[in-house]
């Protein structure tokens, strides 16, 4: 097999030569096979082949139907073979690495046409993947045990057999277990309180495997921008425990829907304490033959955390329509950090005399001496409470001290943009008023090139966009009747995005009410594996698909998504994260409510169109539009060129 799908003469710039064959695809080739020429791709293409020749940063921001994936991966493949290291190609969430990845999917249609072998492999965050010691647990004494021991009796042979492995595979992923809901496959998935290192069932576990399969990629590994910021962040940790890091060494990054980056590198860079899982992990010390001060240090430091933790719970304040819980900082609280701390230094000198006397398991000792690390790091920037954003979550197991810094420009700085490699961001929408300065300046980036491409679309023929009026005010009833009169306009065929959870469990718990809806199919994400529920929504085309994530990046292209109902503005959520922020700027509202909405408004509505014969309409279901000026100028300024925003009243009965 030759390893790059063209003749290569080595006595001339390679890049160059990767861009000449890119212009015979998009001229030649894929046309040949069906597609169309598009001027915008080509553009592209040669903004790309500078970037990847010069080893740059560049915003790529392409507008829907500019073809930008195909542009992205072919450049990407070439430049792996070239460098013989695999490409990362980086998504917003799980759900785009399946769109990316599915059988009709953009690599599929390259490896068709151009009958391009492409070896592509998945990299998935840990949460996606089962883990049999939560398995175990969850097989008895649950509501659902019986569903959780079909999950169990269907595991490969190999995991129950405690013997070398002669043959095995990557399992537990999530998208093999589409029957489960997410409430039941959170209670046995991986989460952050699970102690892989020294469970028993490691080398067996799906998620172990799984790496050990993707590693070994020669052309591109797809992960999501959590997956690849949390390599980032664990990089050198890893490193000093003599483990591999997440993802091998790489000779480029694309971040598709890179806009979506800063946050989920805030999410990598998140500490998160809980008691019941220090007390577990450095309680294991008392199992060993330790000194006696050792042992007291160990059941002072546990008592301490149980303080913290008991007194962090009288300093929470609920957050109305969120799960996290605000805290209240206050010198007792502080001081109380500072004591547990302190004890925490005490058992740090202790345990570098008890490894001189070796009667401590190596690797054991290494598992609590970087749990420890960790906690300093955390209550060290607890205690500097400028820099960072915190807040508190409860289950059943207690609470959980949530820590993530303000700021993630300088470990973006340091550890992907000076890597020297190019560096992709893809997306439709990355620049504030035709400016890219305020996504680098938040990300931390110096020296970058740019372009950005309209879509070739006639929006003003091929798309609607509604704003019912409110006789009798947006309530969730008149909301619902509503969506009602629409999805009947179009037969179903919709996709209705929700801002928060509780509105879409609300509109399912009103649904049944509604008979004109009795013989419309509704798919509810969170009821099954999300990649499941939009190949089901693809293939039934009346179907209604309702989903609070799938803002950016879906891709249904065809009568199945003629219809967008927003069921309120995306404003952003009243949570810890965005009330940092909105204390940080001088016009919040100006400068982090309404931009973050109008940029998830504009992907929203970037779901209808997908091709040119697409045709359909977007209802944007608010009642402030109509009474706010400002905000309803700011929405039209949004809009495809040609396409008016329509204040019209509905029949809703």
């Amino acid at each position: 097999m030759n390893r790059y799908p063209f003749e290569v003469d080595h006595s001339r710039p390679f890049l160059a030569q990767v861009g000449e064959w890119v212009a015979d695809v998009f001229y030649d080739i894929l046309p040949e096979a069906g597609f169309e020429v598009r001027d915008e791709q080509i553009y592209m293409a040669y903004q790309l082949e500078r970037a990847f020749a010069q080893k740059q940063t560049i915003f790529a921001e392409a507008g829907v139907g500019t073809g930008k994936t195909l542009v992205y991966l072919l450049y990407a493949i070439c430049y792996a073979r070239y460098t013989r290291k695999p490409a990362i190609i980086a998504c917003a969430d799980e759900s785009l690495i399946e769109q990316l990845a599915k059988t009709e999917g953009d690599l599929a249609k390259l490896a068709q046409h151009l009958s391009l072998s492409i070896d592509a492999r998945l990299a998935k965050s840990a949460d996606r993947y089962l883990c049999l010691t939560k398995l175990d647990q969850a097989r008895t004494g649950n509501e659902h045990a019986d569903v959780f021991k079909a999950v169990h009796d269907e595991l490969p042979d190999f995991v129950h057999q405690y013997k070398a492995m002669q043959s095995f595979h990557a399992y537990g992923d999530r998208k093999q277990y589409p029957q489960l809901n997410d409430q039941q496959w959170d209670q046995i998935s991986w989460d952050s309180f699970q102690d892989c290192f020294s469970c028993e069932q490691r080398h067996r576990c799906g998620q172990t495997l799984s790496r050990e399969h993707y590693r070994k990629s020669s052309d591109l590994i797809i992960c999501s921008h959590d997956f690849y910021m949390e390599h980032v962040w664990t990089y050198e940790g890893r490193k000093r425990e003599g483990q591999l890091p997440l993802l091998p060494d790489h000779c480029a990054v694309v971040f598709d829907e890179g806009h979506l980056l800063e946050s989920a590198a805030q999410k990598a860079l998140t500490y998160r304490l809980k008691h019941s899982v220090f007390e577990q992990i450095v309680g294991r010390l008392l199992q060993n033959d330790i000194r006696e001060s050792l042992a007291a240090l160990i059941d002072e430091a546990i008592d301490r955390s149980e303080s913290l933790f008991r007194m962090l719970s009288g300093y929470c304040e609920d957050i109305p329509g969120s799960d996290r819980q605000r805290i209240v900082l206050s010198q007792q609280l502080l001081g109380e950090v500072r004591r547990f701390r302190e004890v925490i230094d005490g058992i740090e000198e202790e345990l570098v005399f008890e490894s001189e006397l070796y009667t401590l398991n190596e690797y054991q000792l290494r598992i609590v001496e970087e749990h420890l690390e960790m906690i300093q790091k955390a209550l060290s920037l607890f205690q500097h409470s400028e820099a960072l954003i915190s807040w508190v979550t409860e289950d059943e197991d207690g609470l959980t001290l949530v820590i993530m810094p303000r700021a993630v420009k300088e470990v973006l700085r340091e550890r992907v943009f000076a890597l020297n490699m190019p560096v992709v961001f893809s997306s439709a929408t990355l620049s504030v008023n035709g400016s890219f300065d305020y996504i680098a300046s938040s990300l931390g980036i110096d020296d970058y090139v740019s372009f950005s491409t309209q879509s070739p679309y006639d929006y003003e023929s091929q798309m609607e966009v509604l704003a019912p009026k409110w006789p009798r005010g947006a309530s969730s009833e008149e909301r619902m009747k509503a969506a009602v009169s629409l999805l009947n306009r179009t037969g179903g065929r919709a996709l209705v995005l929700f801002n928060s959870k509780e509105d879409l469990l609300k509109f399912k718990e009103l649904l049944p009410s509604y008979p004109a809806c009795k013989d419309m199919r509704f798919w509810f994400e969170g009821d099954a594996e999300i990649s499941h529920l939009i190949s089901a929504f693809q293939r039934d085309e009346t179907s209604v698909l309702c989903a609070l994530t799938l803002w950016e990046g879906l891709d249904i292209p065809g009568p199945s998504l003629s219809n967008v109902i927003i069921w309120s503005l995306p404003y952003p959520p009243q949570d810890p994260v965005f009330m940092a922020k909105r204390e940080a700027a001088a016009s919040p509202y100006e400068e982090v409510d309404l931009p973050y909405m109008l940029l998830r408004l504009q992907q929203g509505m970037g779901r209808l169109i997908r091709s040119r014969d697409d045709r359909g309409i977007i209802a944007i279901l608010s009642e402030e539009i109509h009474f706010d000026p400002i905000l309803r100028q700011a929405i039209e300024d949004i809009l495809p060129q040609g396409v008016a925003l329509q204040r019209e009243c509905l029949d809703l009965g």
